[in-house]
């Protein structure tokens, strides 16, 4: 004997703004393209935008009275969404970049990495930088202090510590961040 399919529960998606019916309010102030604007009651509102074969969307719910506009509300939509991309993808991303030590670093080890993390830092990519301590090499914590001390001598001009050197299990870490671009007039 099968037992009977239980469907999911329909999943009703609320809306973010209230429209025609569901608007609560006995008096809203109405605005909108083509619309005389002043204060009506809720029927009156909704005869306004039936006339034009519109929606009157409830804009600001917390005003006294609600402010609705006589709009079509699938468009207005449409239009927030839009928006809302847009802030999103204006949004800056943050990059960072990491740059390993070892506590026996060699010269020319170092400044190579220095050309490295000054080109990310230009570029405007914050820089990770560390020194990983292997074994028994913990004994030279002072040489890693050395190392991202003169790491960050380096590159003063474009960056700035943004935190300070600071040993975190076998590995000591430091955060430099570009400094703000200055507008030439």
């Amino acid at each position: 004997m099968a037992l009977p399919q239980r469907r999911p529960p329909r999943r009703v998606v609320e809306e973010p703004y209230r429209i025609n019916e569901r608007i609560q309010a006995r008096e809203v102030r109405v605005v909108g393209e083509n619309v005389e604007q002043g204060i009506f009651g809720i029927q009156q509102a909704l005869a306004i935008a039936k006339a034009q074969s519109l929606d009157l969307v409830e804009i600001s719910p917390n005003a006294t009275p609600p402010v609705c506009r006589v709009i079509d509300y699938s468009k207005f939509k449409y239009e927030q969404k839009k928006k809302q991309k847009e802030i999103k993808s204006n949004a800056q991303k943050v990059v960072i970049k990491e740059i390993r030590f070892g506590p026996n670093t060699d010269d020319h080890d170092f400044e190579f990495k220095l050309k490295h993390a000054l080109t990310f830092l230009k570029e405007g990519a914050k820089v990770k930088a560390y020194v990983h301590f292997v074994g028994r090499s913990i004994v030279f914590k002072d040489r890693g202090l050395q190392i991202l001390e003169r790491f960050s001598k380096g590159l003063e001009e474009v960056g700035k510590i943004e935190q300070e050197p600071k040993l975190e299990g076998k590995r000591m870490i430091m955060f430099l961040a570009p400094k703000a671009v200055q507008v030439k007039k």
